[in-house]
């Protein structure tokens, strides 16, 4: 059974005992329940409980949404509404009432637990032992990215390999932050021996998905050889490569790229996307839910190479878009752009002006509505290359999003590269196809000449390349802070790069002006109270998110993360 079309069968079964979940902790007394004798006898069994534990595996508090709102938790992103309590990341305001609450990952664990604890009542004569492993594999795997992820979150977590018979069964207490990754580990090193070479179809996890899981955790922990290792092993697999046109990936016509590992898979009206809606902005009918700063502007390079306070630079704050690195505008849509909006109606895209040319109103204007951009600009991957390409409600469409792709496991290299001072050249090749696929210049290698200067290169190539993915507050969490002498400041990035005021631009769009990049025209002078979008605080306990107090009430064996 195809996995699109088991999709839909799972969500129905989701709602049974079988892979019964539920918003309080654990469902573990469903009043309806399949039983052993009328479920598992089959391989296209296992195949249902196993794609009923892809529901929402990779974030079981917002599904598939996760990959765009998590920047905004980080100084390149912002979100207005605090939807599920998003914003109170960014601005530093979580508290074990009012914080994401990844702490529902449990849910996905427990559907792994019940496939591992079941399979082998399925007759031998049902399913070859190939196919078993593989099953085992994609569901070990999906229970150690869970629990992986839950200790990249919270630190310590419980660690649940089995499926509790009652609610006190499940009320355990929280294991040691490296008890937890060892265990996530385990799970994923065991899924890469035993898992298929290929994915059977789009979607499903395969050996480049576990060993890109290897990769990412192990870096975001600062295991340096461990995820260099497992990165060149998705190299070798010979499987993958970057797509020379950038934005395709990320349209729905591009959805087979060869730069694809791994998607959040989705399919019209049977297992739809239903947060399109969230991208556009107000103008065309959308809520501009997650959305870029003008502090991720300012990290790309001009034309030339130059950082933009760089002597020489050439950059203009009156014209900030113009002469900039070209993939800027493949990265976020600013006002002066060219835009085709959903009515097929083409318009210069204008945040800037309060009142058109001709005197209408501009629902566009950074606060003419709650679902206006308060930072005046969009996130460019998954809008372009054209509107039509989602349904007309902008919550039925087949769009999945990426969870892993080729450039995270080459800039993954790069940074391993770095911190081990194996080969700062190699890293900086690494960079180089990046910039240039994108149509930028290559690294000027006599301005990077020490590990530090590599270093700062490769963190904001990384930003820069995978920015509205939502790695840039793990990132920043993580880094170490370096001095202009390369030395350690004892600080995280985030620690500095997060607190203060988060600014717009203001200013005006001329009509009149042919070049795209230089139809904003800015008002340097604009006051503090029309630039400010919000003030912005930061704690050290925030590297860790709180877990929330319904759970804490669920289950009295956990004890909170300090600071909470």
């Amino acid at each position: 059974m195809k996995l699109k079309n088991i999709l839909g069968l799972a969500v129905c079964l989701v709602g049974t005992g079988v892979f019964a979940s539920c918003d309080d902790f654990f469902d573990l007394n469903p009043k309806d329940q399949l039983t052993t004798n009328t479920f598992w006898n089959t391989s296209e069994d296992v195949d249902a409980a196993v794609t009923a534990a892809y529901n929402w595996w990779v974030n079981n508090y917002v599904g598939s949404k996760f990959i765009f709102y998590e920047d905004s938790y980080s100084d390149i992103g912002f979100n207005y509404t605090n939807a599920s309590n998003m914003r109170n990341m960014g601005r530093g305001s979580v508290s074990p009432t009012a914080a994401p609450n990844y702490w529902r990952q449990y849910e996905t664990i427990r559907r792994c637990n019940f496939v591992i604890e079941n399979i082998d009542l399925v007759p031998a004569s049902a399913m070859t032992e190939t196919e078993k492993n593989d099953f085992l594999a994609q569901v070990r795997a999906i229970r150690g990215y869970s629990h992986a992820y839950l200790a990249t979150w919270y630190g310590d977590a419980v660690i649940m390999d089995f499926v509790p018979a009652t609610a006190d069964d499940a009320k355990l207490p929280r294991e040691p932050e490296a008890k937890v990754k060892e265990h996530a580990m385990n799970d994923l090193m065991w899924s890469a021996e035993h898992i298929a070479e290929k994915p059977a179809e789009k979607g499903r996890i395969a050996k480049g998905t576990v060993l890109s899981m290897i990769a990412r955790f192990n870096l975001l922990w600062g295991n340096y050889s461990e995820a260099l290792d497992a990165a060149n092993k998705v190299i070798a697999l010979n499987q993958y490569e970057l797509d020379p046109d950038f934005l395709n990936m990320f349209s729905m016509s591009g959805q087979n790229s060869k730069e694809i590992i791994c998607t959040y898979e989705h399919v019209q009206t049977t297992y739809a996307y239903g947060d399109v809606i969230r991208f556009y902005n107000n103008s065309d009918g959308g809520w501009a839910s997650f959305v870029p700063t003008q502090n991720m502007v300012d990290m790309f390079e001009m034309a030339d190479g130059k950082l933009i306070d760089e002597p020489g630079s050439g950059y203009d704050p009156v014209h900030p878009f113009y002469n900039r690195d070209p993939r800027l505008k493949n990265t976020v849509i600013y006002s002066g752009l060219d835009w085709i909006g959903r009515n097929g109606v083409s318009r210069i895209f204008n945040t800037l002006d309060k009142t058109l040319p001709g005197g209408s109103s501009n629902k566009d204007y950074y606060t003419a509505a709650d679902n206006a951009s308060h930072t005046g600009m969009l996130w460019a991957k998954y809008l372009y290359p054209n509107q039509g390409q989602y349904s007309t409600s902008m919550n039925d469409d087949a769009l999945c999003p990426i969870i892993f792709r080729y450039a995270e496991i080459l800039l993954t290299k790069a940074e391993c590269l770095v911190e081990l001072n194996q080969d700062l050249q190699e890293a900086m090749n690494i960079i180089d196809r990046l910039r240039l696929r994108g149509g930028h210049i290559a690294v000027d290698r006599s301005k990077y000449d020490t590990q530090a200067k590599v270093r700062e290169l490769v963190r904001r190539e990384r930003t820069i390349e995978l920015a509205g993915e939502g790695f840039r507050f793990e990132d920043i969490v993580r880094w170490d802070e370096y001095d202009k002498s390369g030395a350690k400041t004892g600080k995280k990035v985030a620690e500095t790069v997060m607190p203060g005021d988060l600014y717009r631009l203001c200013g005006t769009v001329d009509y009149d002006e042919p070049d795209p990049d230089r139809r904003a025209v800015i008002d340097v002078n604009a006051s503090r109270e029309d630039r400010l979008v919000e003030v912005r605080y930061f704690d050290k306990k925030q590297f860790h998110l709180p877990i929330m107090q319904a759970e804490m009430d669920a289950n009295p064996q956990l004890v909170q993360n300090d600071g909470y």
